[in-house]
């Protein structure tokens, strides 16, 4: 699908934020609906619905939470990218508990949010599948035969690392929440530090500065990301 197939709904109650996403994504090729409230959002959703939502938090009236609560409670599971101007993490993981596919933070850069949108639509139009050996930079990790390579040699990690690396590669590309990561590996709300620990082994483990990871990078205050990079062996 090329981007001039694709329309993205604005939801925002700035409209100098929704002329810089139209002028800025529309150079890009995607089309662009707007709405300055969840009233108008809801309108356009029950006409032709679009490929992705770039959502406000802060929307008058009706909240970015409440409009992305009832869009989920409704069935809807179009990807959801939050615009977030807040500084309180609090309010960027409730969205993403609530179903957000992931978020930027006002201000954010073109090139920032145009990656954002890539991924969450990648995830979207992939119909195949999870593939069977995923590759990211130098690490490879076999999810049949639960392989994990770093430049070609094995790595051995321990169940819960590895089930930690399998998720993230899974959401490749996605920012995704402790609580989310925990229930996964745990299957219950146990203290985050648990996580960081054995995060913290699995970068020493596939990591070559794992202070500075180039793989699994933390979004502060709310989860970890697992980037997708090219192989160093490669051009960008």
């Amino acid at each position: 699908m090329t981007n001039s197939n694709v329309r993205i709904l604005v939801v925002d109650d700035e409209p100098p934020i929704r002329k810089l996403l139209r002028v800025g994504l529309g150079s890009q090729g995607y089309a662009i609906s707007e709405a300055p409230n969840a009233r108008v959002a809801i309108e356009l959703m029950e006409g032709e619905k679009p490929d992705l939502v770039l959502l406000d938090l802060g929307l008058p009236g009706m909240s970015g939470h409440e409009l992305l609560r009832k869009w989920r409670d409704d069935g809807l599971d179009i990807p959801v990218v939050i615009l977030s101007s807040r500084t309180d993490e609090a309010g960027i993981v409730q969205a993403l508990e609530l179903g957000a596919d992931d978020y930027v933070t006002k201000p954010f850069g073109m090139n920032e949010l145009v990656a954002r949108i890539r991924v969450a639509l990648r995830h979207k139009f992939q119909q195949q599948g999870e593939k069977p050996v995923f590759h990211t930079g130098d690490l490879s990790v076999d999810l049949v035969k639960r392989i994990v390579k770093v430049e070609g040699k094995d790595v051995k990690l321990s169940p819960k690392e590895y089930d930690i690396l399998r998720i993230l590669v899974q959401h490749a590309g996605k920012v995704l929440t402790h609580h989310f990561l925990l229930k996964q590996v745990w299957g219950d709300s146990t203290d985050v530090q648990y996580l960081r620990v054995y995060v913290r082994q699995l970068r020493q483990k596939i990591e070559k500065t794992p202070d500075q990871p180039r793989y699994i990078t933390t979004e502060t205050g709310v989860g970890y990301r697992l980037r997708e990079v090219e192989s160093e062996g490669r051009s960008t």
